[in-house]
């Protein structure tokens, strides 16, 4: 299986993203989305977005945004399978007919999502039954588009994840966190962590966290993406928009 990820800066990678592919031999390839060079949609049978620290609708600041938005659109349209993580997830639900706007509050640390009524209905979603503890960073939110519920929520943020034709998939969390992912977002964010808020935890207690949510949430990645993965190229749904 051929596994793209788009990434927005060097230093958010596909992590444990790709220690998955790798042990279920995908080949993955990488292109940061400013470059606004992505391999044809033919060539990708999971296209995986990354988060970033920009905002995914400042179209000024980041006019590449508009070209990684178009890719988007072919690639879903072409029914392909697609993970978006974070800003990532704010692009897809975009692309998908939502809208990004600024959260009432700032989600940075460990947090707890919960499943929403619709989960029932997702068979990726299945095992997600009680509250699970994942990473957050994020300032921003999606809404999602008419037609699409979302899967997981928080007390924080509304909107934690979605599915779309059971094979484009949005967390606004992370799953793909590893120490050394983690400390390298630690160390270019660290500026984030001083407005402080009821949602924002601090370096020492997220590197404590770690320890404890790493383990399970590579477990959940991995169970999600096979599961994606099983449903196969074109084979969900027609693959319109």
């Amino acid at each position: 299986m051929r596994v793209h990820v788009i990434q927005h800066v060097p230093y958010e990678g596909p992590a444990a993203i790709a220690q998955w592919a790798a042990e279920r031999g995908h080949e993955v390839t990488t292109s940061l989305a400013l470059t606004e060079e992505f391999p044809s949609a033919e060539e990708v049978d999971l296209l995986v977005v990354m988060g970033g620290p920009m905002a995914a609708d400042d179209h000024t600041g980041y006019p590449w945004l508009q070209a990684e938005k178009h890719y988007l659109a072919t690639v879903i349209a072409g029914g392909r399978m697609v993970l978006g993580i974070c800003l990532g997830a704010q692009i897809v639900a975009e692309v998908l007919g939502g809208a990004v706007r600024r959260n009432e509050h700032r989600e940075i640390g460990w947090y707890e999502v919960e499943c929403t009524p619709a989960c029932d209905d997702e068979a990726l979603f299945e095992s997600w039954a009680g509250p699970v503890t994942v990473g957050q960073w994020h300032g921003d939110t999606f809404e999602l588009a008419v037609g699409i519920p979302p899967v997981l929520s928080s007390p924080a943020c509304l909107n934690q994840a979605f599915v779309f034709d059971g094979r484009v998939v949005g967390l606004q969390f992370h799953l793909e966190w590893t120490p050394e992912a983690l400390a390298l977002l630690l160390a270019e964010c660290a500026e984030e962590l001083t407005d402080a808020g009821p949602f924002v935890m601090s370096a020492e207690q997220i590197a404590e966290g770690a320890a404890e949510h790493l383990a399970e949430g590579h477990e959940r990645l991995f169970a999600l993406l096979d599961g994606l993965t099983a449903v196969g190229v074109g084979q969900a749904g027609d693959g319109g928009l």
